[in-house]
């Protein structure tokens, strides 16, 4: 009997990703000299005073065990004095701290925790993709908030029809915003709030970019008048310490929603290794050293870098003020060219342009969402010089 894979993996949408992938691995076997901007992994190492955390506590024969299910202690009282630090918030760290392996891991267990099949789930449109698949694997059902840059890159609450916002258990948020740059004002919080509230329903604010800003620092949902009784708040180590490949992060926030998503947990996993907690409360109570603002300062001078060359290219680009992607509308020559051919949707196709002919990897913004469709994302994770250099072969393409 052939194997045929079950309905929760036929109702993802396609992966445009691997596409992209599988031309970068062409294009380098032919030879290419090719920068990659497609995936957001920061090229910069881990800063030495997190290492040093690591080798003192690798050792410690009690760390090769299962660590505590809801995260070692010393991690989540670090996550406490970080939320306190940073957005004046005091959290038990017991009741309402949880060490995910990972943001993403919390992401696409969350659903799981909060919604009953039929459920409905509100996802922006475009977004991380983590929110519809999760919800999907969950049981529930997508409802996309379309997100666009004359609403600010902000869902419009009020156009949500009333029946799918009564049948709303969970609402994705995520600023600032991967793929888009965006960040959300005070007054859009409240308002996320105060529905949350209205519809009796649990906000999912993914804030694995909060420390990656240029100018105003980004606000915590938990900040806001009421959202520790509607929300928990993800974050993650990964970008702001060049972490990635380290998978930690923590939760916070409404402590029966994290209770519940610790339950699921325990039932997945069993946390982190221990050592790596250690480092991530080192990594925690360090936000403010010099090595991290250096790291932001770089992310701004490659911004600006690829913002220019871009416009230089045709391509419509506002510089984002916070994280380090720059989400880039597609020229519109390179759109009627599109549209004309018939052979796919316009970002693919210049997706696949700029590879073939710059040996520049971008991703497709529709691989994002629909409402993604026309843009194309950059991950500024090269060198200044290798920044410029992408912009500049860009720049020579003729659509």
């Amino acid at each position: 009997m052939p194997f045929e894979i079950p309905d929760r993996l036929k109702a993802l949408p396609p992966y445009l990703f691997v596409e992209m992938d599988r031309r970068r691995r062409a294009a380098v076997e032919a030879g290419k000299d090719v920068i990659n901007l497609g995936i957001g992994d920061p090229d910069q190492p881990t800063p030495g005073f997190v290492l040093d955390r690591l080798r003192e506590t690798l050792p410690v024969s009690a760390h090769h065990r299962y660590p505590q299910q809801i995260g070692v202690a010393a991690f989540r009282e670090a996550a406490a004095r970080f939320m306190q630090r940073r957005y004046g918030q005091r959290l038990d760290p017991v009741s309402e701290i949880l060490t995910l392996i990972g943001s993403k891991e919390g992401l696409g267990h969350l659903p799981l925790a909060v919604l009953n099949p039929g459920d409905v789930a509100l996802v922006p449109d475009p977004g991380y993709p983590v929110y519809q698949a999760a919800t999907l694997f969950a049981g529930g059902r997508p409802h996309f908030l379309r997100l666009t840059r004359e609403q600010c890159w902000l869902p419009d609450l009020a156009a949500i029809p009333s029946d799918v916002a009564r049948r709303a258990r969970l609402m994705f948020l995520n600023y600032p915003n991967n793929p888009i740059g965006a960040v959300a004002p005070r007054g859009f919080l409240e308002a996320a709030v105060r529905f949350a509230r209205q519809y009796d329903l649990v906000i999912a604010y993914d804030a694995a970019y909060n420390e990656v800003y240029f100018d105003t620092p980004p606000l915590s949902i938990l900040e806001i008048p009421g959202g520790r009784e509607v929300a928990i708040e993800l974050h993650s180590l990964s970008k702001t310490f060049n972490m990635t490949g380290w998978r930690i992060g923590f939760a916070a926030g409404r402590a029966d929603v994290i209770a519940a998503l610790a339950r699921i947990k325990s039932n997945m996993d069993s946390s982190q290794f221990a050592p790596i907690q250690e480092a991530g409360a080192a990594a925690l109570d360090g936000i403010e050293r010099p090595e991290i603002g250096a790291t932001v300062a770089m992310y701004r001078a490659r911004r600006d870098a690829m913002c220019a060359g871009l416009r230089a290219a045709g391509f419509h680009v506002e510089p984002p003020p916070a994280t380090f992607y720059v989400w880039a509308g597609i020229p519109a020559r390179a759109r009627a060219t599109s549209d004309s051919a018939s052979q796919g949707s316009a970002s693919m196709n210049v997706c696949a342009r700029i590879l073939d002919e710059a040996g520049v990897v971008c991703v497709p913004g529709n691989g994002f969402g629909a409402a993604g469709e026309g843009y194309v994302r950059f991950a500024l994770t090269v060198d200044l010089d290798r920044i410029r250099t992408a912009a500049e072969r860009i720049a020579a393409i003729r659509w």
